[in-house]
């Protein structure tokens, strides 16, 4: 899989930190909301969260829209507590890998994520470790900062660019299949990680 690969873009979500989404799911539901999944889920998701993914609403207005969903009277941390739900934790076996491809390979980090998430793993792990995974990178792109997500070919366009990778040197590591879709379509190599795989027994062991 390594062969010819000389820099090696990775997911967050599902691939180094465990994520649960009928968790979240499940906690909506009890607030409330009917059919959550209706309007998001690992496969797709509605407008709503797409925006909030890409920086283009605050966490005040996500709030807000996330009321209208739900019949009950609910608190902003009522729907925090629920959309956090789903952050499990980091994978030690993943961090591990990195530590070990780190100076081999030109590793980046890609990830779908908001900052009402990034917060709550922050605030988890504290600000030295969360600084110390970032380091493990030569770059991390998150999407509320980019204004760009996946699987838009223009988010791995970019990365491309502003780092000057070859296409058909780079390879892509995701759990979702579309986000896999979107980085062939951007001419990466990439790889689908499923839901009993590991990416240091996929990478270190081959």
């Amino acid at each position: 899989m390594l062969r010819g690969i000389k820099n090696i873009i990775f997911d967050l979500g599902g691939v180094i930190y465990t994520i649960d989404y009928q968790s979240t799911s499940r906690a909506f539901e009890a607030l409330g909301s009917k059919d959550f999944e209706d309007v998001y889920a690992k496969v797709g998701q509605s407008d709503l969260f797409d925006q909030l993914e890409t920086g283009k609403i605050s966490k005040d207005v996500f709030f807000q829209e996330i009321k209208r969903l739900i019949p009950s009277e609910i608190s902003d941390q009522e729907i925090t507590d629920a959309w956090n739900a789903m952050l499990i934790g980091f994978m030690p076996d993943a961090l591990d890998c990195l530590s070990k491809l780190n100076g081999d390979y030109r590793i980046f980090l890609l990830s779908n994520t908001n900052e009402i998430h990034i917060q709550e793993i922050k605030s988890r792990v504290g600000e030295v470790f969360y600084s110390d995974f970032c380091q493990l990178f030569e770059q991390v792109y998150l999407s509320h900062d980019l204004g760009l997500r996946k699987p838009h070919t223009e988010v791995f366009k970019y990365i491309l660019d502003e780092q000057g990778l070859e296409p058909n040197e780079t390879l892509f590591i995701d759990d979702s299949p579309q986000h896999i879709d979107g980085a062939r379509k951007s001419g990466l190599k990439a790889y689908h990680l499923k839901d009993s795989e590991k990416i240091g027994e996929l990478l270190l062991e081959t």
